[in-house]
């Protein structure tokens, strides 16, 4: 057992944080701590603790001092550093006074543990061109896919097997995503520069093509579940090699705003859980706009070549996944605000080489510039709790960053061939990256655990570049 006091309080062994049972060593003495969250919330009093006390140590202190009904997980960290040994090893590493008074912020984990993928369980095959895009429905039940046949197919993940052939489309399928509010809807769109709802149920297109670009159609986005009328989603944005975005109504079937001010193809678009709606484009920079008055709130500029993709800390909420059982009794306007927290961040990244954290919400100037790749960076992605920040490049590596601070954590190497696009496990503890090289890859990148940043397995099978990667929630 251990005694934890705080500050002003008297000695006496075994006040409070002893639930872990472990044995401490206090000969290494002791420091005071105050507890903060990771929005810089202070909790409780400041504490007197050993500095012996190690992660599953300091779980037991916050869970009392939360005073939570049941131990939930907490990663620790001092000075944006994870504590995964003692708060000694941290303290000496650091050169921190013992005299003063630490800060240790503190950010919840994931209650459920995903058990990582060893081998292929299955072949879908029925395409007869490469797959460009592919999404799993929000219950991870249903799998989307499109391709350069034309075609999107709707497949039975329980069973594996093909459930309807969604054609209409003239020219390649460059993008796909079911829509947030359960999958009732799906929308693709691609070469042929026209939009199509479909309903994966059935397998029926829902009214006639939506046309309006005049070049193909790069990305599209659902408007989230929680700013829906009623809670169905009927807006989709897209965004266009003509660079220009549009509003769509999906049940009507026409367009509510045009959005134009980029000089170049726009290359991706996302829907903020705020209600903006935010591009990036080929003309180097990234526009903030309000879709309801279908006007450009602001403009964030910083890189020097091509915006290739953009993601958001709370992209997993928004796609209406819920990780785990208790999340799924939260409403999704519920389940957004615990991701959002204090603000919803914003990475993005370019052909030249870096990254920009940013806070849309808060003005144009960036949180942090990310450098470290030597090639174009093509694809970004937040891990599901928002603490990290994973980037594939074309210079066959994994980048991964802090997700508050955009600080540079470690660089995942294996791949021989362009790494094109990440994605994460649900409990944000494994990456997989698909490469030119035409294999996957399965990383641990859960901070906490000894082989961070190590390469668990090595996923071949497919005969030619990996184009397209999706981990259902």
């Amino acid at each position: 057992s251990f005694g934890v006091l705080a500050r002003g309080q008297r000695r006496r062994d075994g006040i409070g944080g002893s639930a872990s049972g472990d044995l401490v060593d206090e000969s290494k003495g002791r420091i005071f701590a105050q507890f903060c969250s990771a929005e810089g919330e202070v909790k409780g009093p400041q504490l007197e603790i050993p500095l012996g006390l190690t992660n599953k140590q300091l779980n037991s202190v916050l869970n009392e001092l939360l005073g939570n009904e049941r131990t939930e997980p907490y990663s620790f960290f001092l000075n944006d550093q994870e504590i995964c040994g003692t708060v000694a090893d941290m303290v000496e590493s650091q050169s921190l006074s013992t005299e003063e008074v630490v800060s240790i912020v503190y950010q919840p984990q994931a209650t459920f543990r995903v058990i990582a993928v060893t081998r292929c369980s299955g072949t879908l095959p029925g395409h007869t061109a490469a797959i460009l895009c592919v999404a799993f429905s929000p219950d991870g039940r249903s799998l989307l896919t499109g391709a350069g046949d034309a075609t999107l197919r709707v497949w039975d993940m329980l069973t594996e097997t093909p459930v309807h052939t969604l054609t209409g489309h003239r020219n390649w399928v460059l993008c796909c995503a079911f829509s947030p509010d359960g999958g009732r809807l799906a929308a693709s769109a691609g070469m042929d520069q026209e939009l199509r709802i479909w309903e994966p149920a059935t397998g029926r297109a829902v009214g006639r093509p939506l046309k309006a670009h005049t070049k193909w159609i790069t990305s599209l986005a659902w408007e989230p579940a929680h700013r829906a009328e009623g809670g169905e989603c009927r807006r989709v944005v897209t965004a266009s090699k003509d660079g220009t975005l549009r509003v769509w109504d999906v049940v009507q079937g026409s367009p509510t705003a045009a959005l134009s001010g980029h000089t170049a193809s726009v290359t991706m678009v996302k829907w903020s859980g705020q209600g903006l709606i935010y591009s990036a484009s080929e003309d180097r920079t990234i526009k903030v706009w309000e879709p309801d008055r279908g006007i450009l709130c602001r403009t964030l500029e910083g890189h020097a070549h091509w915006v290739n993709h953009i993601a958001l800390s709370t992209d997993h909420v928004l796609r209406n996944a819920p990780p785990n059982a208790k999340q799924a009794e939260l409403s999704p306007l519920q389940r957004y605000d615990i991701a959002r927290g204090k603000g919803e961040r914003m990475v993005s990244a370019s052909d030249d080489h870096t990254l920009y954290l940013w806070d849309p919400d808060d003005g144009k100037k960036p949180i942090a510039r990310m450098t470290g790749h030597v090639q174009p960076i093509n694809h970004v992605s937040f891990s599901p709790d928002g603490r990290l920040i994973a980037s594939a490049s074309f210079d066959k590596s994994v980048r991964i960053w802090n997700g508050m601070t955009g600080k540079y954590l470690a660089t995942l190497r294996g791949h021989v061939g362009a790494v094109y696009q990440v994605a994460w496990s649900s409990d944000s503890r494994l990456l997989v990256s698909a490469s030119k090289d035409s294999t996957l890859k399965l990383w641990d990148v859960d901070t906490g655990s000894k082989t961070f940043g190590k390469l668990r397995v090595d996923l071949p099978g497919h005969s030619d570049e990996v184009f397209a990667l999706d981990w259902s929630a």
